[in-house]
């Protein structure tokens, strides 16, 4: 710190000791200093301000304090300040604000939305400086309320918000997401000016993917989301040409090596890559859950590497230090993704795997994982990285899975004696056309119910309803609530027929029902998305139960549910896959996956 700066900074406070620095001069010296980084200095200047100066503007100076000690994460003092600028100023509507912000990062998230429902309750949208306050505290309320999981009061603080501001992109797309996790249809429905192209264009891209199987408009969503979101021109951390290893480093990074779908498929992964040619680093910022899951991940892992406590900057040079040869993002453009830090291109190869099932649209990911039913060559340009193709099967399996004893149809709710017809797939890939097919089907065969998962209970509400319009009787449909992953797949032996939805196929999913032999009928289309299921089928010689179109899925479940040996055929196949097919073969998998990693050094 230089003498200038020393000086100043002495003159002022003694000023503001002895009351003789006004209150703008004290919030332009403030300024100036965190501008210059020099926080605690600009917490001492406000402190000793407020200590002996008492004026009509100390609510606003304990305001700031509390800004800038919540900038340098003091977040009791930042409480206290905010405490004290409200008790000088009731209706002050800011520091109430920011008190969400701090109980927020404090995990005190009842508190945080009560300080944010009294900023929706007292300001007024008729003044601008208030609307903007407002409209972030509603918007703070659907975000926080949505990661709750209480998707219903999420999507209506966002519906205030759309109606007081309708250019909003990003709160548009998570009031899309959220209708399709509730199976509110249509999702694109008129609100305000919100206009039905507005809602396309801010859809992301995970959404997307249930409500489209237009290749090109995926694109376009992708590539939209990063020009809009990730910083340009970040200079490249990692050689282009590479580094020169005795063992290629492959990195993988994730927020989800935890008990997630993700870490369920890849673990095995971890476990056989060769030590003899490869060193395996995991980057991570995912929950601590105490899973034996997550425990593989970290054992089966040369290097585990938390950078959960890192910005994206000071994570992508971490990666850069360990010169990270490949670098597999597990993410893509799903909630918990670092982009900037892949922004950065820490490593001089970058390839997306698993996470998201579309392209990224990310210039900085090189490759995507795929084989050649998943992306067919002519769909290739619809991708912004390059696929790399596997020989048998684009997804890994872990065939130590645990399975628990089956339960009885009983216990779940099932009639002993019907055609069980499941789907458990997250409620947001159920789309209303799919539902109306599955409804046909019921009708169909009278004998049938349909099994759900329980997801949230304003979908489970919608569905019965939907049912209900359909004129089919919603005690046919039954919910199966979530339970431990060993207790999910034993549910498996249940059913008689697994159907899939469209165009967001199963994934984990599909393959889990596939592992127990149950029979998997799929609509396949031109997206990743909705070829997953029928890339897996390909893999166990199975293509009789993909279908191009709904009547051809309508009538192939109808055709099935009536031919019970057809069924238990397929069963038998499913178990010959399962011991000696390629599709769970994970050995086979690793072996061609390190020759298709090693090929980019060739």
């Amino acid at each position: 710190m230089g003498t200038d700066i020393l000086d100043d900074y002495a003159n002022n406070i003694h000023l503001a000791w002895n009351r003789k620095l006004p209150f703008t001069s004290l919030l332009e010296y403030a300024t100036l200093l965190e501008q210059r980084g020099l926080h605690s200095l600009a917490i001492a200047l406000y402190q000793t301000w407020l200590q002996r100066n008492k004026t009509p503007h100390d609510h606003y100076a304990n305001f700031n304090l509390g800004v800038c000690l919540f900038n340098e994460n003091e977040l009791q003092g930042a409480l206290d300040a905010y405490a004290r600028a409200t008790s000088l100023a009731p209706q002050f509507i800011h520091p109430r604000f920011n008190c969400g912000l701090v109980h927020e990062r404090l995990g005190q998230f009842d508190a945080a939305v009560e300080h944010w429902q009294w900023v929706v309750q007292n300001a007024s949208p008729d003044k601008p400086d208030q609307k903007a306050i407002m409209l972030s505290a509603l918007n703070n309320l659907g975000r926080l309320l949505e990661s709750r999981k209480q998707f219903a009061d999420a999507l209506s603080y966002l519906d205030k918000s759309l109606l007081l501001d309708a250019n909003q992109p990003d709160v548009i797309h998570h009031w899309v997401f959220l209708r399709e996790k509730q199976c509110l249809w249509p999702v694109y429905t008129p609100i305000g000016e919100v206009s039905v192209e507005q809602m396309r264009e801010a859809t992301s891209a995970l959404a997307m993917i249930s409500l489209s199987d237009d290749p090109e408009a995926q694109l376009a969503v992708a590539r939209n989301y990063a020009e809009r979101k990730i910083p340009k021109g970040l200079p490249a951390l990692a050689p282009t040409g590479g580094y020169r290893h005795d063992k290629i480093r492959i990195g993988y990074c994730s927020s989800d090596f935890c008990q997630h779908p993700v870490a369920m498929l890849t673990v095995q992964l971890f476990e056989l890559h060769d030590r003899n040619h490869f060193e395996v680093f995991a980057f991570c910022w995912s929950p601590e859950d105490g899973s034996q899951l997550r425990e593989r991940i970290v054992k089966s892992s040369d290097h585990f590497v938390r950078i959960g406590t890192l910005d994206d900057t000071a994570a992508a040079h971490l990666i850069r230090e360990h010169e990270i040869d490949i670098l597999i993002d597990l993410q893509g453009q799903t909630r918990g993704a670092r982009t900037t830090m892949l922004a950065h291109r820490p490593a001089p190869i970058q390839i997306t795997y698993l996470g998201l099932p579309a392209t990224t649209g990310f210039p900085f990911i090189d490759y995507v994982i795929a084989d050649r039913f998943l992306i067919p060559e002519d769909y290739a340009c619809y991708y912004s990285e390059k696929p790399l193709y596997m020989p048998d099967i684009y997804q890994v399996s872990d065939q130590k899975r645990l399975c628990a004893p089956p339960p009885t149809r009983k216990s779940c709710g099932l009639p002993s004696d019907a055609i069980v017809f499941c789907s458990f797939n997250n409620n947001h890939k159920y789309t209303a056309d799919v539902f109306n097919t599955w409804m046909n089907i019921l009708r169909r065969v009278p004998a049938s119910v349909l099994w759900l998962l329980a997801d949230n209970p304003w979908a489970e509400r919608n569905l019965r309803r939907e049912a209900k319009e359909r004129g089919i009787d919603e005690n046919r449909i039954v919910f199966a609530n979530r339970v431990p992953p060993e207790q999910y797949l034993s549910r498996y032996a249940l059913a008689d027929l697994f159907l899939d939805t469209y165009p967001f196929n199963a994934g984990t999913t599909a393959n889990d029902a596939l592992w127990m032999s149950l029979p998997v009928l799929t609509i396949s289309g031109k997206c990743f998305a909705s070829r997953m299921a029928g890339a897996l089928l390909t893999a166990a010689g199975l293509d009789e139960l993909i279908t191009r179109n709904l009547k051809d899925y309508e009538d192939t479940a109808v055709a099935l549910a009536m031919d019970p040996v057809r069924c238990k055929n397929l069963r038998e196949m499913l178990g010959d896959v399962r011991e000696n097919g390629v599709l769970f073969d994970t050995p086979r998998f690793v072996r061609n996956f390190e020759q298709v990693m090693t090929s980019l050094f060739s």
